[in-house]
Order: structure tokens, then C-alpha cells, then sequence
């Protein structure tokens, strides 16, 4: 997912809530284990790269596997879980955990993760080095000035021993939070979205997936240092309503999400730009 939030109009928003509440979903439907198994599920996604897959789960997958599914494809950030938690949807796919829980704990809502399925990985990009460990002492280097970002950017660099960062630095992990910097690399904090255009006047810069595949970057090939995908917190995850993760529809989805058929799916398409959790 994209971790900046786009700005929705009220109207938008509002018409694709009178849309998924006639949609007729489970709201209204016993939850959990006893929902009936041959209702649809309705799942909330974004365009790239979850849409997609769902829609090749609805295409390929769910008919044999007993599966009715709808897909509703949105755009911003807040709508997936405000449906999901007021019942007009069953799930969503869009997020991952650390904005699941900062969502939740702004909003009151009660959202929880069931599996994860891909990652969407946060990347070094350089015009001028081949490698991290070719940067030169004091290497300007640019990085997400949001909280996310910017902690998910210094803790790429610690997990490959560029950095290291203070005891209990978390996701929401800032510059000042270096404990020790042995090139010397001066940090610069930029809106993620100015990275690709500021490579030119950088050393090297962080890039999210979404950002580098914006810009013409390809994670699989012009990264010198990429995330991986297992144990990642930023992986994006299937998501539904607290009390609903034993919903037989949602543990089918979850099934067909880390099958076999969808990881090559997601390796053929998007060819390491999006990469399989599971």
C-alpha cells in the first residue's frame, strides 16, 4: 500500500458507501464462524497490485473452491476499513499492520489482520553507486520524512549493517534515532513521493514500491538494496472486522490468497515488484 493517505472528496467517499451498502453484504448477516459460507464476501481492495489478485482469485480459483466473491475497487485509505467495520464489507486488502494500528487507535475501530499476502518493498535507489556499501563517507542520502516511511527507511539500512539504531526504536524510528553511522551519511528528509525526482542531487534514496514503479524504477532490477518479504510488518494484509477471522468465507479467501497458483500469479506479473508473504 501506499503510506501517504490520497485525499478522497466527502461525495466520492460517500457514494461508494451507498454502493457497498447496496451491495447487500454481510452487515445485516450472522459474523464469524457462523456466517453462511454461501453468501458472498464482499472484499474492499485497491487498484494495484490487490484488486488484481483478487480478481484473479474470483477468475481462476474461487468458483471450485466453493467461493462466491465480489471485489470493490476504491482509492483512498479510509474507506476499506470504515466499510469493513461498519459491516457494508466483509474485508478489505490494501494495508498493512502498522497502518492497520495507528487507523485503529485514531479511529476507534476494531479492524484486525488475518494473513498476509504480498509486499510491496521499500528500495535504495542510486545513480551513482552500484552498490550500499559503495557510498563514500559523508554520501547524502534521502529518506521519507513521514513516520512510517522514515522508519521503515532506517531500519532497511540497520538490517543490512549500513546503521544502527537505538535500543526500542520502533516503526515510528526518526534520524535521531541512529546510534551509530560509520560512513558518516548525511540524511536528508524529503515527501516520499520527491524521491524519484530528487535521485539527481542524491547520493542514493529510499524509494516506496509504489514511488520507484511511478517513476519508471524497477524494484526487481534498479534497486541496489531491496526489503524482503518474510517476517516483514509492511506486508500488506487480508482484513476484517474483530470476531469475524473464523468467517468460512474469509479462511476459504485466506486459503486461495497464499495458494500456490497466486504466488506464480504474483511472480509472473509483477515480476518483483510486488512480492508473495507466504
Amino acid at each position: 500500500m501506499r503510506n501517504v493517505l490520497k485525499t478522497t472528496t466527502v461525495l466520492a467517499t460517500a457514494g461508494l458507501a451507498l454502493s457497498l451498502a447496496a451491495c447487500g453484504s454481510s452487515g445485516s448477516s450472522p459474523a464469524g464462524a457462523s456466517a453462511d459460507p454461501n453468501k458472498t464476501l464482499t472484499v474492499v481492495a485497491s487498484p494495484t497490485p490487490h484488486a488484481q489478485i483478487l480478481q484473479y482469485v474470483k477468475d481462476n480459483l474461487a468458483e471450485k473452491a466453493g467461493l462466491k466473491l465480489d471485489v470493490k475497487v476504491v482509492s483512498d485509505y479510509v474507506t476499506p476499513n470504515t466499510a469493513v467495520q461498519d459491516g457494508s464489507a466483509d474485508a478489505n486488502y490494501f494495508q498493512h499492520v502498522p497502518y492497520l494500528d495507528d487507523f485503529n487507535q485514531k479511529n476507534g475501530t476494531s479492524i484486525v489482520p488475518v494473513e498476509t499476502v504480498h509486499l510491496e518493498p521499500l528500495g535504495v535507489y542510486s545513480k551513482k553507486v552500484k552498490a550500499v556499501g559503495d557510498l563514500k563517507d559523508g554520501a547524502q542520502v534521502g529518506v521519507p520524512n513521514d513516520a512510517t516511511n522514515e522508519g521503515r527507511a532506517l531500519k532497511l539500512l540497520a538490517d543490512n549493517n549500513v546503521i544502527t539504531l537505538k535500543a526500542g526504536a520502533g516503526t515510528a524510528a526518526t534520524v535521531q534515532d541512529i546510534a551509530t553511522n560509520p560512513k558518516n551519511l548525511k540524511f536528508k528528509e524529503l515527501e516520499a513521493a520527491q524521491l524519484p525526482r530528487a535521485l539527481d542531487d542524491l547520493d542514493a534514496g529510499i524509494i516506496n514500491g509504489n514511488y520507484a514503479l511511478d517513476s519508471g524504477l524497477k524494484p526487481a532490477t534498479d534497486a541496489i538494496l531491496l526489503e524482503k518479504a518474510a517476517g516483514n510488518p509492511y506486508a500488506n494484509i487480508l482484513a476484517v472486522k474483530k470476531g469475524n477471522e473464523a468467517d468460512p468465507r474469509v479462511k476459504k479467501l485466506a486459503e486461495l490468497l497464499h495458494s500456490a497458483e497466486v504466488k506464480k500469479y504474483i511472480d509472473d506479473t509483477f515480476q518483483g515488484s510486488v512480492i508473495p508473504a507466504f
